[in-house]
């Protein structure tokens, strides 16, 4: 009997076992299949969410290393519905806090959207508001009894960064705003847009609060340091805005540039807008060109354009600095007359002479002496018709009729040659000239100075945009440009510093074709010290009424900006420089 029941046991068991075993490999079977495998991936997506997580958008600083634009903590405020415990008292704080509607905050927190758990009650709190609602959530619960949730239950926080503008309005134009989407619009902060963002990064991000994962690294975006001077920028916003009032323009620009780099060191624009309050942009600009004019709006440069119309003469052997002209106060092109800008004759005359009175026949007959080819293919050579290539949203190609265009006509060789039916914008017309500051090397503008990125400077080298002009010519032009001005005695001469530089006069064209001769728009380009140029600065004033004349508006202007431009930049005088050299 005891042998019977020990067999049977031991069959028993080896069933068990059997069948253990059977249940076992099945088990090993099933979770090492590829439906195991699929099964294993659908269980981590529906036990974990997909995140992104946003790198801190890049700082931009002046070429000095202040602050233009960086980042600041705000705040979300909102509440629990699920855990709120007294919505008036709730409404009443934050009411009083952030100075919002007690009866609108009431509603939305009593009569939610239905399915509703969480409720934003305000967005973009400042920090200090944001403290003062914690205290008070702290205090209500302080005071709440023993084990009784505070009056303020169910109020919560969320912090997440800011755009931010320390210098308010400071080269607004130049930089740019930041929607509170996150994207750049205008200046900088849209031509960079993708660098300053950087990369955000997803993660599979487990919903079970017990399983950790590691937050991912995310670089934030990249630093840009601009070729901005901040002094200088404050300066030239100043000097522009008093010469509006001054001189009764209904804008203006102001633009300081290295000519030997094409570094923009100021850009200094009407109007502008405090970028903290960007939802604003529409009260302050009619229109997107609006923004920065001195990049995006084309006009007539008047007389500043007989600065390239000279280049190309002498640098094509059709004068020289001496060649005699005599001036009659008329001359025929294209079968029309063109008169000087007085209607006077002027008699024997130079080519500093011609410079010196702005003679409008002298560049006509200069331009017509050159032929349409040479002298459109130097303007062409110039830049003009095309874009500069400078670093900043909305640049304007300007326009140059050539021959062969439907709208050209024979006449416009010759009153192109004094700005008229040429449309340039001021960034246009500073490169142009580099040429002649720059002993013949034409240098591409740019406001970036360097990128930082991750512990790593990257510095933006010079780039040049051609050689329209050889160096020699560039020399001779420069001081006869000088000796104009000194001739004159003009009100663009800078104490200490010899100058090179021309005034603008451009009449408007109005819609029928004609110039209106009462309203102008006044302009002065020029550059110093002329010996070893450091700054270029061109001042444009939209029709001042105080005089229509750019002899006695920009000009005075471009000597203030001058004068503390050499200062700021700390360019000693002439003769402190020669007896440093002597030595």
């Amino acid at each position: 009997m005891r042998r019977q029941y020990a067999w049977r046991s031991n069959l028993l068991a080896g069933v068990l076992a059997f069948v253990a075993l059977s249940i076992l490999a099945q088990m090993v079977r099933i979770q090492t299949s590829k439906e195991a495998a699929i099964f294993k991936e659908q269980r981590k997506t529906y036990t974990s969410e997909l995140r992104t997580f946003y790198p801190e958008r890049g700082e931009i600083y002046d070429r000095n290393g202040h602050l233009l634009a960086g980042n600041r903590t705000v705040y979300e405020v909102g509440v629990d519905l699920n855990t709120i415990k007294d919505p008036s008292a709730i409404a009443l704080a934050v009411s009083s806090v952030l100075g919002l509607d007690y009866n609108e905050l009431l509603g939305q927190m009593t009569n939610p959207p239905a399915g509703l758990s969480y409720l934003v009650l305000a967005n973009y709190v400042e920090s200090e508001q944001a403290q003062t609602l914690k205290a008070l959530k702290e205090e209500a619960q302080l005071q709440a009894p023993e084990g009784v949730r505070g009056a303020l239950t169910g109020l919560a926080f969320s912090s997440h960064p800011e755009r931010s503008y320390p210098e308010d309005a400071l080269a607004s134009n130049v930089i740019g705003f930041v929607s509170r989407e996150g994207r750049g619009y205008f200046g900088v902060e849209e031509k960079y847009n993708d660098l300053l963002a950087g990369n955000p990064v997803q993660v599979l991000v487990p919903t079970d609060p017990n399983q950790a994962v590691d937050i991912p690294h995310v670089p934030n975006g990249t630093t840009l340091v601009l070729t901005l001077n901040r002094d200088l920028q404050a300066a030239a916003e100043g000097i522009l805005d008093q010469a509006l009032t001054d001189y009764g323009a209904q804008g203006g620009t102001i633009i300081v540039m290295d000519p030997r780099t094409g570094e923009v060191l100021a850009m200094a624009v009407t109007p502008r807008m405090n970028l903290n309050e960007f939802w604003n942009y529409g009260v302050v600009y009619d229109n997107a060109s609006d923004f920065n004019q001195a990049v995006s709006v084309p006009y007539e440069p008047g007389s500043v354009m007989k600065v390239l119309t000279m280049a190309a003469a002498l640098d094509s052997g059709a004068v020289t600095a001496s060649t005699p002209f005599l001036d009659t106060g008329a001359i025929m092109v294209g079968g029309a007359t063109i008169r000087n800008w007085d209607l006077q004759a002027w008699g024997p005359q130079d080519m500093v002479g011609c410079l010196q009175h702005s003679l409008n026949v002298c560049m006509a007959y200069l331009s017509t002496t050159m032929g349409a080819e040479t002298f459109y293919g130097y303007m062409n050579r110039f830049g003009l018709g095309r874009l500069t290539g400078v670093d900043l949203s909305g640049e304007a190609a300007g326009r140059l009729k050539v021959p062969g265009d439907e709208d050209w006509y024979p006449v416009d060789l010759g009153t192109n040659s004094f700005g008229q039916g040429v449309a340039v914008t001021p960034i246009q017309m500073l490169m142009a000239a580099s040429s002649i500051a720059n002993d013949g090397r034409m240098v591409t503008p740019h406001v970036l100075y360097a990128m930082m990125r991750e512990g790593h400077q990257y510095s933006v080298p010079a780039q040049y945009a051609g050689t329209p002009i050889q160096a020699g010519t560039a020399r001779t032009l420069s001081e006869m440009l000088a000796l104009s001005l000194e001739q004159e005695s003009s009100l663009a001469l800078v104490p200490g510093y010899r100058v090179a530089g021309k005034t603008g006069t451009a009449q408007i064209p109005t819609e029928s074709g004609f110039y209106d001769s009462e309203h102008t728009n006044a302009s002065f380009i020029g550059w110093g010290p002329v010996d070893d140029p450091r700054f270029m600065i061109y001042v444009w004033l939209e029709q001042p009424s105080a005089s229509i004349w750019g002899s006695e508006t920009a000009a005075p202007v471009f000597s203030e900006m001058a004068q503390k431009t050499v200062l700021l930049l700390d360019i000693p005088p002439d003769y402190i420089r020669q007896q440093i050299a002597v030595r």
